[in-house]
């Protein structure tokens, strides 16, 4: 009965010491595509979300949706010139 015990815990530690191994792996590659196809993923399924959601109160909302309405007040320039800023190497 002991020994079923102890092989039982012992297989338990191995199991989640693997299972943490692999969640490390999963969010750092060498590779950019991947990695950003690992993050997507994880945000898709929610595993690893807060337990506290982010609430905004009723000023915070109204602050916000006027912020967005003031960026259009502002005009789309027809082109945009080396001169208008920036600098690139042909």
């Amino acid at each position: 009965m002991k020994i079923k015990i102890l092989f039982s815990a012992v297989l338990f530690c191995l199991l989640s010491t693997q299972t943490f191994a692999r969640s490390d792996q999963a969010l750092v590659s060498d590779s950019p595509k991947l990695q950003a196809e690992r993050w997507l993923q994880l945000q898709r399924e929610g595993t690893q979300k807060s337990k506290f959601t982010q609430t905004a109160t009723p000023a915070e909302r109204e602050l916000a949706m006027q912020r967005l309405l003031e960026s259009y007040k502002h005009p789309i320039p027809e082109y945009y010139g080396e001169e208008d800023g920036g600098k690139f190497k042909r």
